[in-house]
């Protein structure tokens, strides 16, 4: 069984069939861990076997899946990627979204490493140690979510949660080869999750395809009146059929930046839209610089927020990268706060007039491949890496990163394909198109 290509639909069918035992699926997983995770280290946590026979005919029945150490699992630690922190004590109930896939069936194979406390994006941890890339593990896997990445690109779970804050599904999903979607800001519940920043946190799903990730977020979603962000939106119709698509193109100097291997792949996803039907228009979309930067402050402002008691009690205990973005979190002034603010309010409004235009903008989702872990210094490196992820936090808008080739090395790039709020339905609508046309 070969788990590092079999998909979350692809094992439903079977096991709902009876073609495919859960037991034997999560043995195969485990295997794949025993002999990858000493090199890949993706697992923070490993779980129990389950003791009874998972429902077949569950939504989930016996899928194998993976949960970032962000997220809480009833009898299991959460540390964060801050041993000396958290996770000492089991976490005595569930997160709302790990109870929402227990509820469907997953079995959970363990918790993934993370980047310290999730303020960073190469999955390079002084506590843990880096995880590494499937592909090549003298490579950077991204992060924050870089073990959930690594656990399905390389076949340990079928598929994985991950928090998104400035880009954490998506760059290692991007890095990585897989598929990783972030909903809208306050789609799926926070409620059981360590903070990074609590206006821009998301939760969503890792998985091979499109089709599973979307498996997977459909059984996430749901208001939680006990989450203080959880919201209720208005959800639009998705146009099904391609020639009705309107696609941005996202064009400018801020995009050139990219590698030209990324930015080869951009065009032809883009030409790929237009045989589908699609009318498909170069945009500049001058302000995404001015998110980005909006973006990085609040996360280093309301992480140093939430961690001000263990910062001024034992900075030390930190990460040099980490505590260097918290310091610089907790210089910020007030002033500096509420621009960034004001920056997130007239960006939202420059979305929603875009999207007025247009369906769905497509652009890359890194500028550069993965990067080699050798000499690496992930607080400079930050930036490189979320400048066309993090302006879809500061908005809160869905964002799916798809894989789209390989660089000259063999290395994975990653597109990005944005809707407005609510419309996850037509993003993924449209990524299932595009995914199959540039396998084709």
């Amino acid at each position: 069984m070969n788990t590092q290509t079999l998909t979350i639909a692809a094992a439903r069918q079977q096991i709902s069939a009876g073609l495919l035992n859960p037991h034997s699926l999560l043995a195969a997983c485990q295997q794949v861990i025993a002999e990858r995770n000493p090199s890949l280290n993706a697992f923070a946590t490993l779980a129990q076997l389950p003791s009874q026979e998972p429902d077949p005919q569950a939504p989930l029945g016996g899928i194998p899946l993976a949960i970032k150490d962000l997220l809480d699992v009833a009898g299991l630690p959460s540390a964060a990627g801050s041993p000396r922190f958290f996770g000492q004590q089991p976490a005595p109930q569930d997160s709302a979204a790990v109870h929402k896939l227990r509820q469907a069936g997953a079995c959970f194979v363990g918790k993934t490493n993370t980047h310290e406390i999730a303020l960073g994006i190469t999955g390079i941890n002084p506590h843990t140690g880096a995880v590494r890339n499937p592909r090549n593990p003298q490579r950077i896997t991204g992060g924050s979510s870089s073990g959930s990445a690594a656990a399905v690109a390389s076949g340990m779970a079928l598929g994985a949660l991950g928090t998104d804050t400035g880009g954490s599904i998506r760059i290692p999903a991007a890095l990585c080869g897989v598929t990783g979607f972030k909903p809208t800001f306050g789609r799926v519940s926070l409620r059981g999750v360590l903070p990074l920043s609590w206006n821009l946190d998301h939760i969503g799903p890792l998985a091979k395809n499109v089709e599973d990730v979307e498996i997977l977020y459909n059984l996430l979603t749901g208001y939680d009146a006990q989450d203080p962000v959880s919201a209720q939106g208005i959800f639009p119709a998705p146009k099904p059929h391609p020639g009705e698509w309107r696609v941005a193109l996202a064009a400018g100097g801020y995009i050139e930046e990219a590698a030209d291997c990324i930015l080869t792949a951009l065009r032809r996803a883009a030409e790929a839209f237009r045989c589908m039907g699609a009318s498909v228009t170069e945009k500049e979309i001058s302000r995404l610089r001015e998110a980005a930067q909006a973006n990085g402050t609040m996360v280093i402002a309301d992480a140093a927020a939430f961690h001000r008691e263990r910062l001024a009690a034992h900075p030390d205990w930190f990460g040099a990268d980490v505590r260097e973005r918290l310091e610089r979190g907790r210089g910020l002034t007030a002033t500096e706060y509420a621009l960034a603010r004001k920056t997130q309010t007239e960006m939202k409004r420059y979305f929603e007039l875009l999207f007025t235009e247009f369906d769905l903008l497509l652009l890359p989702t890194t500028a550069a491949t993965a990067a080699p872990i050798a000499g690496l210094d992930s607080a400079a490196y930050a930036p490189k890496l979320t400048r066309f992820t993090a302006p879809f936090n500061l908005t809160g808008l869905p964002a799916l990163s798809l894989p789209a080739g390989e660089d000259e090395d063999g290395l994975p790039i990653g597109l990005q394909l944005v809707g407005p709020a609510w419309g996850e339905a037509q993003v993924l609508l449209a990524g299932r198109a595009l995914e199959t046309a540039l396998k084709g």
